[in-house]
Parts: C-alpha cells; sequence; structure tokens
C-alpha cells in the first residue's frame, strides 16, 4: 500500500517539478544571451566584458553548500589551474544572495566568480531545467565567439560537470 501511495504521490508531483522551467535550453552552436550579474563580492559581472577574450564555463547550480552543489564547485575548484591554463574562466550561477556566496565561496576557498541570479532571469534565458521543486543544474562551455561549444545537463552528476567542461576547453585549446 505504501507503495502505492508513493506512486500515486510522485506521478501528481513530477509534473509541477518538469515544468519549472519551459524554455528549450540552449544549444550547441546557440549565442549565450548577454547579462550583468552581481558577484560575490557585491561587483557588477557583465559577462560581454569577458566574450571573446577566454572561453567560459558558465554551470548553474541549485543551492550553495547543498551536498551535490558543494561537490560540484569544489571539482571546479579542484582542477581551476587546469581551467585557466586552458584559457577559461568559471562562472557559477544561482539564485543565492550576495552575501550566501562570499560565505561559500571563502569556506570552500573557490577561486572563481559566482554570480547571484535572484530572480532566476539568466538561468531562465539559458532555458535551465529545473526537477522537482529545484532549479537545474547544467553546466555550458561557451567559445571566444560567444556560442555554446558544449553543454553538459546531470542533477546528481556534480563532480562530473567540471571533468567534461574541461576536457572540452582543452580540446578547443588544441584546435
Amino acid at each position: 500500500m505504501k507503495y502505492f501511495l508513493s506512486v500515486i504521490l510522485f506521478s501528481l508531483l513530477l509534473p509541477f517539478g518538469i515544468k519549472a522551467q519551459s524554455k528549450k535550453s540552449l544549444d550547441v552552436g546557440d549565442k549565450i544571451p548577454l547579462f550583468t550579474l552581481t558577484d560575490q563580492n557585491g561587483k557588477e559581472f557583465n559577462i560581454a566584458d569577458h566574450i571573446g577574450k577566454h572561453a567560459l564555463i558558465i554551470y548553474f547550480y541549485p543551492k550553495d553548500e547543498s551536498m551535490v552543489c558543494t561537490k560540484e564547485a569544489c571539482a571546479f575548484r579542484d582542477s581551476f589551474n587546469d581551467f585557466t591554463k586552458a584559457g577559461a574562466i568559471v562562472i557559477g550561477v544561482n539564485s543565492g544572495t550576495v552575501a550566501g556566496h562570499k560565505h561559500f565561496a571563502d569556506k570552500e576557498k573557490l577561486p572563481f566568480v559566482l554570480l547571484s541570479d535572484p530572480d532566476n532571469k539568466v538561468l531562465k534565458q539559458f532555458g535551465v531545467k529545473g526537477a522537482f521543486f529545484m532549479t537545474g543544474r547544467e553546466t555550458f562551455v561557451v567559445d571566444l565567439s560567444g556560442k555554446v561549444a558544449f553543454t553538459y545537463d546531470s542533477m546528481m552528476q556534480g563532480v562530473a560537470h567540471a571533468q567534461q567542461a574541461l576536457a572540452m576547453v582543452q580540446k578547443m585549446k588544441k584546435k
């Protein structure tokens, strides 16, 4: 009986989670939208200032200091020198506050930018899909022309986001 009720409840809740974002996600070859958000230090970060100067790793994640998100951020941290050597910068984005991002970055010694997207406007522009009642987890590798070169979407495999993005950036650098 418990199993039956669980299946019924899951079936009723699933559509609400999937509908969190209905716009199609950006795909390889799409130009990224231009945006300006505030970073963990309270400074404005305008993406247009970085297009053409570096490859961009823009990763969207649900929540500072949650288990999978912390593993993901630490994977980007641990590979940060490799990203830098490959000519890329790493940018984490979620709806958390500037103060929350600052605490998270300091606690985990994150050497990259965390941007606050309080109304999920940029997340929606990228078409990142949510799951259940959380925002999604998706990584975009952006080339020097400002176009998406690679995407990776996996809600539970946070560490793989850094691994997949690094492999792509290193491949792009060899070309």
